[in-house]
């Protein structure tokens, strides 16, 4: 087998400014994450995570969600990926809501930033899910890649990792103690696809 199909083809989603799409692209370089990352799709134009991915020489597109209606905009973000031959789609802090068309069905994974079913559903990403956590008295929160399906933040888990909150937390520092489970629990979750 050659060294190009050993490893896993995926195409990313964002919205913002890459940190998820970076953090993969460290791992594929400096740990040997088999994967082949052939398209970037951003929800939003003039975003970092668009540029991280030019100077990787990585495919980029903008796809708005306010150009098209529901099933238009499935069609738009997912005919690239079958273009590219994507194996699997990964939401790297991807911010839209997209209908998973049944050829993805269980080949879209997100990360979420809380130990699912706790703190997820609409408007529960970045801030509001560590806000949340923290004024629940919860004293553990962690990360969860799940496979997606056509519910906010609903589907199989796929693994999660926790980390312990502190009683002087704020948003801001639990945030990035949970960011640091999530750059190991996402490459990891990665090799077991393959």
């Amino acid at each position: 087998m050659s060294e190009a199909s050993s490893k896993l083809p995926i195409a990313v989603f964002l919205s913002g400014g890459g940190r998820t799409l970076e953090n993969l692209l460290r791992h594929r370089d400096q740990h040997d994450l088999p994967i082949d990352v052939r398209l970037v799709i951003s929800s939003r134009s003039g975003v970092r995570g668009i540029e991280i991915a030019k100077i990787d020489g990585i495919e980029t597109l903008v796809v708005r969600k306010c150009d098209h209606d529901d099933s238009d905009y499935s069609r738009a973000m997912f005919d690239p990926v079958r273009r590219c031959g994507a194996k699997y789609v990964v939401m790297a802090g991807f911010l839209k809501h997209v209908l998973i068309p049944d050829d993805f069905e269980n080949r879209v994974i997100n990360i979420h930033p809380s130990l699912l079913p706790s703190f997820g559903g609409q408007g529960m990403y970045g801030h509001n899910v560590h806000a949340a956590a923290i004024e629940r008295g919860v004293t553990i929160s962690g990360c969860t890649v799940h496979f997606v399906d056509n519910q906010y933040d609903h589907g199989p888990i796929i693994l999660q990792r926790a980390c312990e909150v502190l009683a002087d937390d704020t948003p801001d520092s639990l945030a990035a103690r949970v960011f640091e489970q999530e750059c190991e629990a996402l490459p990891a979750a990665l090799r077991t696809l393959l």
